[in-house]
């Protein structure tokens, strides 16, 4: 509210409809799957659903009876289709950040579903999220181009660790420590998106920060604390990215951008190939 200098209702309802924007981002990258311009991307989503209602109808039948990761499971699916549907020019929420934006959806939105939550505890999962991204723009920045990827994945793997232990009923102390968790495991991650379009490696990138930001959630709520403070850890993530070589923040001139393959995208597009 101070922030935004709107009052309460208002802030809710403003958070309400990004809600409503992620799941509708989801929705659509699941059921309505399109290959990208691009055809870097497209149609994971709809493969991950697929697999999670195959290995739920084995577990039914106590044929395969894995470990129940049916949470994780959704929140990369709910991630890719953000992402899926974001590559399409679809509308999306991007929180933090375009680049993203795929893992606050699919961290809240599988917490919400497996957990059976209510909505209030899904707005409070996307407020809590809020302060962290929050604390890291203003001490540092959500910029790629700024710091590399770990500003922006890593930054959506600290916000929604935060909001994963909000919605699981943890104290505010345990969600800055999984938020300093979530983004250490970030440190140093390169942008290094092929042709500079968000789509490989970006979008299995927020699948699998999805993974950082659950485990740093259980690690808090199980009594696990970050030796080093969040605040200390956002500094350091900052100063890593001001030492990193320009070629590694979204300039799409070094890491993957540059490997063969990239170099393939690129010359599809008609951008200049690095020899």
């Amino acid at each position: 509210m101070e922030i935004s200098q709107r009052t309460e209702k208002e802030v809710w309802e403003k958070m309400q409809k990004v809600a409503n924007i992620m799941r509708e981002a989801i929705q659509n990258g699941i059921k309505n799957p399109k290959k990208s311009i691009s055809t870097m991307s497209g149609g994971d989503a709809q493969r991950v659903q697929k697999y999670l209602n195959q290995w739920g109808k084995k577990s039914a039948s106590k044929k395969f009876t894995p470990y129940n990761n049916e949470l994780g499971i959704r929140a990369m699916m709910y991630a890719i289709a953000t992402g899926e549907t974001n590559a399409c020019m679809g509308r999306i929420a991007a929180f933090p950040t375009a680049g993203g934006a795929g893992v606050i959806p699919g961290v809240i939105m599988s917490i919400t579903e497996v957990l059976k939550m209510s909505e209030e505890e899904t707005l409070r999962g996307l407020f809590a999220a809020s302060v962290i991204g929050v604390i890291i723009a203003e001490n540092a920045t959500l910029s790629a181009a700024a710091a590399g990827c770990q500003a922006e994945v890593g930054a959506a793997n600290s916000c929604a660790a935060a909001a994963a232990v909000e919605m699981k009923k943890g104290t505010p102390q345990q969600a800055m420590h999984a938020a300093a968790m979530a983004m250490k495991s970030s440190l140093g991650l390169v942008c290094d998106p092929l042709g500079g379009l968000v789509e490989v490696p970006c979008i299995k990138r927020n699948a699998l920060g999805s993974q950082h930001a659950l485990g740093a959630a259980d690690l808090a709520l199980a009594g696990v604390e970050s030796f080093i403070p969040f605040d200390e850890v956002v500094e350091t993530m900052y100063e890593i990215g001001k030492i990193m070589s320009p070629r590694l923040r979204e300039t799409a001139l070094g890491g993957l951008a540059t490997t063969k393959t990239g170099m393939m995208i690129k010359k599809k597009m008609g951008l200049p190939v690095i020899q």
